[in-house]
């Protein structure tokens, strides 16, 4: 009885280690294509942490983030940043490319023990080089990710008018206006007291990226602390655009909320 539970717990720990290389049937294949974060932690994903990963090829990948808890060691933004591919067994290992002729490279790993048409489920886990020696702490945590097969990064090219913001407070002015440039640029306009439109700038920066649905903008007013915000498409049809967030309150419920855009000239 002894020796058959202590095979059995062999058999257990064996089988729930993180970094066990047992193999997925046509991994290489089924990975191919655009995941977004659903769930983490088996929580819904708050906007403002998804992340999207897209699998060009068993050997390559492009990856896009925006986090709100940044700081100027861990900018913690990435738009379209491409990465090297390593498939073995069940573990997908990206190592991004030096940046900034900096030695600093960042490895994301997915170690899957399931995948499907749709979904995928994961241990991920984020760590920073910097000449090959790993800095700070390592991020790890379970993951649920829905293939998508949106990519509204040319339909937002342009000029889009706020017709009403619902669900709570943003940066986003009711009162404004965002015009979308190809090269990751934006500029904001608020409408005057005598209803004429004027472009904002007073701004450092003002930059962006769509990658799938996950929209993220990131600015910085002069002498003013860098702000971003993180929303999903939830509609881009013609000159209609919505877009949806899932936010946490201070006490760790979450609501919904609901920007609707129209294009102009």
């Amino acid at each position: 009885m002894m020796a058959a539970i202590f095979v059995c717990g062999a058999s257990v720990f064996t089988s729930c280690s993180d970094d066990k290389d047992s193999d997925i049937e046509n991994l290489s294949e089924k990975i191919i294509g655009k995941w977004v974060d659903s769930e983490i932690e088996g929580q819904p994903a708050l906007t403002s942490n998804k992340s999207v990963v897209t699998f060009v090829s068993p050997t390559k990948a492009t990856y896009s983030t925006s986090k709100t808890d940044f700081t100027e060691s861990q900018r913690k933004w990435a738009a379209h940043r491409e990465y090297d591919v390593k498939i073995t067994g069940n573990k997908v290992t990206m190592t991004s490319h030096p940046e900034n002729n900096m030695e600093i490279t960042l490895q994301e790993e997915y170690i899957i023990s399931d995948i499907t048409a749709t979904e995928m489920v994961c241990k991920y886990r984020h760590t920073t080089f910097r000449d090959g020696q790993a800095q700070g702490p390592v991020t790890e945590k379970s993951a649920r990710l829905k293939r998508t097969e949106t990519d509204y990064s040319a339909d937002i090219i342009g000029t889009w008018e706020c017709k009403g913001i619902s669900g709570g407070d943003t940066y986003n002015d009711a009162n404004g206006r965002l015009e979308f440039f190809n090269d990751g640029t934006y500029n904001f306009y608020r409408k005057t007291d005598g209803g004429q439109w004027e472009k904002v700038t007073t701004r450092e920066f003002q930059l962006y990226f769509v990658d799938g649905p996950l929209v993220a903008t990131r600015w910085k007013d002069l002498g003013e602390v860098e702000l971003r915000e993180c929303w999903e498409i939830n509609s881009l049809k013609a000159d209609k655009m919505q877009w949806k967030a899932l936010r946490e309150n201070a006490d760790g419920s979450t609501f919904e909320q609901f920007v609707d855009w129209e294009k102009v000239e």
